[in-house]
């Protein structure tokens, strides 16, 4: 078993006042590190509409290397564009994934459109940036990775990583809509898909994660990284229905594997759960581990999946150990 030391919460959005796009939800943290600071990524809201319906930008924030709770930079407007009109991601861009590739930065990211029937649909899209990812440019106006018949809606959570020379794209896609309550709730299950160039892809059509808690178990955020001579993923897990409180709400799972195909789950081994009180006392989920100066953290979203910040943990030991 892992074990985490939490350290608190990193960033709550609410204390922002001057940004009206930045007013709440900090949701999906990433990192993209340099040699004074680390630049968090993540995903905001600008108040509902007159028909309380939001939209979802990409910001970030940077913080000192040597003090991961000192904010230095707020990004002054958000990363990315919304799509125009009829865009796959004209009402949001959430979550979002970077990594270095040369003198780019590369940014993967899920594009949000509303439905009639369902509540929305999203796509993967690809941007690029020349300027160190403080602004991105789209591909194009459509996602590099869309739904097809094997997966016909809700492509989001996107992870982009590079192993081996090539690239792996973990991300999640919808297998079915169920009605709760009046309410249409997406099932979503973690998937791959390959790449050399980080533009076209192959998918590998099918789940990599089992499910524990009931066959509509919703999966998200799929966090891979490489220690010890095997791959870990942290990722975070759902009922399908009443997921918004606290008995079924989000909980963080691990998985292990030597191939990044076949993967074997053990969700004991995961370490951090909820805490008894505070910011993290209903849910816990969209793990984002990264490794920074022989240390190895977990920035992960507390109750209402981010709606008041981000929060970091430490682990206490290394991920090879277990």
């Amino acid at each position: 078993m892992f074990k985490w030391k939490k350290l608190g919460k990193v960033f709550t959005p609410q204390e922002v006042t001057d940004r009206r796009w930045l007013k709440e939800f900090a949701q999906a943290p990433a990192t993209l590190l340099f040699d004074d600071f680390v630049r968090i990524y993540f995903s905001c809201r600008p108040p509902a509409d007159q028909a309380g319906q939001y939209v979802s930008h990409s910001a970030y924030i940077d913080v000192d290397r040597a003090d991961l709770f000192k904010i230095i930079r707020i990004s002054e407007r958000p990363v990315l564009e919304l799509g125009g009109l009829g865009e796959f991601d004209q009402f949001g861009t959430y979550p979002i994934s970077v990594a270095r590739d040369g003198d780019l930065i590369r940014a993967y990211y899920a594009g949000w459109t509303r439905c009639e029937s369902v509540p929305f649909n999203v796509g993967i899209g690809l941007a690029l940036s020349t300027d160190e990812g403080r602004t991105f440019s789209k591909a194009g106006y459509g996602p590099v990775v869309p739904y097809s018949p094997d997966e016909p809606f809700v492509l989001s959570g996107p992870k982009i990583r590079r192993f081996n020379d090539r690239w792996y794209l973990f991300y999640i896609s919808g297998s079915k809509w169920i009605m709760a309550d009046g309410r249409a709730e997406p099932v979503y299950k973690i998937r791959l898909a390959t790449s050399e160039d980080g533009v076209h892809w192959t998918k590998a059509n099918r789940d990599l994660i089992e499910s524990v808690v009931e066959t509509d178990e919703a999966q998200a955020s799929p966090d891979v990284i490489f220690a010890g001579g095997r791959y870990h993923m942290f990722f975070c897990y759902r009922h399908s229905t009443n997921y918004r409180g606290k008995e079924k709400g989000y909980r963080i799972g691990y998985a292990s594997s030597n191939d990044l195909v076949n993967w074997q789950r053990d969700d004991s081994k995961a370490g951090l759960t909820v805490s008894d009180t505070g910011w993290d006392d209903e849910m816990v989920s969209y793990p984002h581990v990264f490794e920074l100066d022989g240390k190895t953290y977990m920035a992960y979203l507390g109750n209402q999946v981010g709606r008041n910040g981000f929060g970091l943990a430490v682990l206490d030991g290394k991920l090879g150990d277990a």
